[in-house]
């Protein structure tokens, strides 16, 4: 029998401690788990959902879907006229955030819950402008975007081309869907102004045009014989597949798509003299606060307008009073503008984007893969010329997350652009801009195991501020490339001076016109004072300014704001600030507003 062994006082105090230690570990433990479960759980369902509806955004964003548990059905998403619902469901959400604490959280998913609090935040109180969107904008609309994203819909398999095949057949409900919200637009006064909806009008027989559809040679025949064409040589799909195919493909765009842009077509013409105000969003009832939402819900930036506008005005002096300087310095810059324009040494878009690639060398990190050098390909198309009155200057496709080898830059022909315009096109839409910026974050979000909600996210001041931002790196380039040529890199600077005077300028009417209510007769006076006079110019930016409120401050608050977080960078690092380390900061960091942007800096 073993002896009977007395416990001290310091022995159970030390007990009791460590049993106290160990429980209090436990909780903490299980706290941790319990929320990183409750977030990673919400950010699926959430990204889950956000795709499962939607066929198009689905194969855009996922290379794979199945890996994911997606992509059953094809499916094009129906407008749903129940708002409040919609605004339920992102109330519940905020609610499970809010149950979840962010220091229970790794640092990447931390990030990420800050993240969708203010997303989610920003979009409730979006959800009171039901009716004040515009899916059918004649300069942005889904009559052009839709036929832009089929024409480039990639076939990898069988499945993808049925799933194709199976949007094609949705296009009419689709369309009926949008026309029926703008029959509720209308009846809410807030259809859009006649001159607008005349161009929508036209957009539906000058893209679905008969004549090309007739004879097969419509881009949307083409590019789909193409891509098939490409998947029988790979050996996925046989002759007698591809045939049967090519004969549903006509048989739907003559039958369903066609008739459904006639539908859209007669419908507007129907809605014409509906609309109520001819100008800015402020003209509207609740326009100047819905324009508040979709200035901060488009930027990404949590400035007031006073505030931007301040800034803006800051920004056009200094550019301003830099090119009259410039100008008396180089006062031959201007005869010879024309003959300047065409001593530019590059001629492709392939020179073009691989100098940009060398020149950037100094300043941006390589892309972050782990086993050796990522170089993803890039091929530059042109922009059919049935879609060249309705596209962009030019345009980045963004690659799947799970899939950023092949990535796709479109130029559009249609005002044929200078070779120094066109190689800071190609800075702006490939190095080092979207399709850099892109893959780089992407990769790197890939590689420390971030959310695939980050993905949805958008943020539009970020991606097109990043890239005007490059665009006016690429200036410099070019200007290094003239280097032995003081007049002609002085005419690289100031067409960089002249292209931001100009974006800046129509912020600053964007403000005006939709929170201020300036008229046409003021926005010209104000064209007038810069040497803008002809009329049909100021008509043309003028209405497209009231289409598309918004656009010009995503790009150039975006700049601005880039501009900003560098200085504060530079201040907080001091001496160990660099170009590197600041672009660094920013691609691996991601797309962000840029308050999360600046305190995350703080904290770097």
């Amino acid at each position: 029998m073993f002896p009977k062994k007395r416990i001290s006082h310091r022995q159970l105090f030390l007990c009791t401690f460590l049993l106290l230690s160990f429980g209090a570990l436990f909780v903490s433990v299980c706290l941790l788990t319990s929320d990183s479960r409750q977030f990673k759980a919400l950010s699926r369902e959430l990204f889950v959902s956000e795709l499962s509806g939607d066929t198009l955004s689905l194969h855009y964003t996922l290379a794979d879907p199945e890996k994911y548990g997606l992509g059953s059905e094809a499916v094009l998403p129906c407008y749903q006229p129940d708002t409040e619902s919609n605004a339920a469901y992102i109330r519940s959400l905020l609610n499970r955030l809010a149950e979840i604490s962010p220091d229970h959280l790794t640092s990447e998913d931390a990030y990420t819950y800050g993240l969708l609090i203010r997303y989610l935040t920003l979009r409730l109180s979006g959800s009171d402008f039901a009716f004040y969107g515009e899916p059918l904008s004649p300069s942005s609309g889904m009559l052009s975007g839709l036929p832009v994203l089929l024409a480039d819909y990639t076939f990898r398999s069988e499945k993808d081309v049925e799933d194709y095949l199976d949007l094609l057949d949705q296009t009419d409900t689709y369309f009926e869907g949008l026309i029926q919200y703008e029959t509720e637009k209308s009846a809410q006064g807030l259809f859009m102004p006649d001159r607008s909806a005349g161009k929508v009008i036209e957009q539906c027989y000058s893209i679905m045009d008969k004549a090309s559809l007739s004879t097969g040679n419509h881009f949307l025949h083409t590019t789909f014989r193409e891509r098939l064409e490409a998947l029988e040589t790979e050996g996925l799909i046989t002759e007698t597949q591809k045939q049967h195919w090519i004969c549903e493909n006509d048989r739907l765009l003559t039958t369903v798509m066609e008739p459904a842009y006639e539908n859209v077509a007669d419908s507007f013409t129907v809605l014409m003299g509906s609309g109520k105000n001819n100008m800015g969003l402020c003209h509207f009832p609740e326009g100047r606060s819905y324009y508040e939402y979709l200035f901060a819900a488009t930027t990404g930036s949590s400035r007031s307008i006073s505030e931007v506008k301040q800034l803006l005005y800051q920004d056009f002096q200094q550019n301003y009073a830099a090119l009259i300087s410039l100008i008396g310095n180089y006062p031959e810059l201007i005869p010879k503008d024309d003959e300047l324009s065409s001593d530019f040494p590059l001629s492709t878009p392939e020179e073009m984007l691989t100098d940009l690639q060398e020149h950037m060398k100094a300043d941006f990190p390589a892309f972050p893969q782990s086993e050796g050098s990522f170089i993803p390909s890039c091929t530059v198309k042109r922009v059919s010329q049935s879609m060249e009155k309705y596209c962009s200057p030019a345009y980045y496709l963004t690659p799947p997350m799970d899939d950023m080898s092949h990535n796709i830059i479109y130029i559009n022909h249609r005002n044929q652009p200078d070779a120094l315009t066109l190689y800071t096109t190609l800075a702006h839409e490939g190095y080092p801009g979207h399709l850099y910026q892109t893959v780089y974050s992407q990769l790197a979000m890939n590689q420390r195991g971030a959310s695939p909600l980050r993905r949805i996210l958008h943020y539009g001041g970020y991606v097109e501020g990043w890239a005007l931002y490059v665009e006016n790196l690429s200036y410099y380039y070019a200007r290094d490339i003239h280097q032995d040529e003081p007049l002609t890199a002085a005419w690289c600077e100031a067409s960089r001076l002249n292209r931001n005077i100009q974006l800046c300028l129509y912020s600053l009417l964007d403000i005006a016109i939709h929170y201020e209510g300036a008229t046409p007769a003021q926005v010209q006076g104000i064209l007038e004072k810069i040497g803008i006079t002809n009329p049909a110019s100021v008509s043309a930016i003028y209405e497209y300014i009231v289409e598309e409120p918004v656009t010009y401050p995503k790009y150039y608050l975006g700049f601005l704001e880039f501009q900003a977080l560098k200085e504060e960078a530079a201040t907080l690092w001091g001496d160990e600030f660099s170009l590197m380390r600041f672009h660094r900061f920013v691609l691996e960091t991601g797309p962000s507003d840029f308050e999360s942007l600046r305190i995350r800096l703080s904290m770097s």
